[in-house]
């Protein structure tokens, strides 16, 4: 059995290009239901975390001005959008998911979340729709309470996760890995532990044959005994910011390789679910159910 966490804040007022992005939180719970991957009893509105555990990543200055909703119009253009108090609920109801994910991966060996993976969020600043970065909380308080070692970030939404890398560059203890669109967001690239560039169309084969073996390459190196998965659906050929080729086949089985190596190896892991931006609606709620489905497949 395995838990997942979801956030009632999904009506939050945006501008009309980013109102399915958000919405697709709903959606994707609805289906896990319908189809049976999930049951009620599975799923859990989590408590807010304690604002000590938001400070171990992100500025006091920044969290402050957060929580008042005074952010300059600089801050919101590079957010992406105007602070509300609809939208703080909902990225705080975020953050908290990933925690209490955390702590489930390690009593029932994996944790989800219907949210997650906002790794554009630095400590002091927030930008490309990420407020503040929940794995990075999550990871550094699992360090600090002596709950893992050594943690591993793989991050496979098709942009590249520079808040995170950041975040944990002077972190021996947490190995960021990053695999993303050469040409895409962000501009300025920063260093992960270990970063893949990929070529603007690449599609399924080369795709995961090039996540087989840096993931391997990371495993060896890093020997984590914590894993969070960033599932990004937006490496889809349908993507309209991705520019990548997978098919929901090649999704599959990008998260097939992840979850199934987590799972023989006993390595407690955490799934969230960053980016999807595709308007083919369908193809993103598929992309991100097969991702429960194939942990319900291992832990039932």
């Amino acid at each position: 059995m395995f838990y997942v966490s979801y956030s009632d804040h999904c009506k939050v007022d945006l501008p009309a290009g980013h109102r399915f992005p958000m919405l697709k939180y709903e959606l994707i719970r609805e289906q896990l239901l319908r189809l049976g991957i999930l049951n009620s009893t599975q799923l859990y509105r989590p408590e807010p975390i304690p604002t000590e555990m938001i400070l171990a990543v992100h500025a006091e200055d920044w969290w402050n001005r957060v929580q008042k909703l005074a952010l300059t119009p600089q801050e919101e253009r590079r957010l992406g959008f105007p602070m509300t108090q609809q939208l703080l609920a909902r990225c705080h109801s975020s953050v908290s998911g990933t925690w209490f994910s955390a702590l489930n991966a390690l009593r029932d060996g994996v944790g989800m979340s219907i949210a997650g993976g906002t790794h554009h969020a630095y400590a002091g600043h927030g930008e490309g729709f990420c407020l503040l970065n929940d794995v990075a909380i999550a990871a550094q308080c699992l360090l600090d309470s002596q709950l893992a070692r050594r943690i591993l970030v793989i991050d496979l939404d098709v942009h590249q996760g520079n808040g995170t890398a950041v975040i944990f560059e002077k972190e021996d203890r947490v190995f960021t890995f990053s695999m993303h669109g050469e040409k895409n967001y962000p501009l300025k690239k920063e260093s992960s532990n270990c970063d893949v560039a990929l070529s603007t169309g690449m599609g399924d084969v080369e795709y995961n044959r090039i996540l087989a073996n840096v993931f391997a390459s990371c495993m060896q190196k890093h020997k984590p005994d914590f894993i969070f998965y960033i599932a990004g659906s937006d490496v889809l050929a349908t993507d309209r910011l991705g520019k990548l080729a997978l098919s929901l086949d090649g999704c599959a089985r990008r998260d097939q390789l992840v979850i199934e190596t987590c799972h023989t190896l006993s390595i407690p892991f955490v799934v969230v679910l960053g980016g999807g931006y595709s308007d083919r609606y369908h193809e993103v709620l598929q992309a991100h159910v097969q991702t429960f489905a194939r942990v319900a497949d291992l832990f039932g």
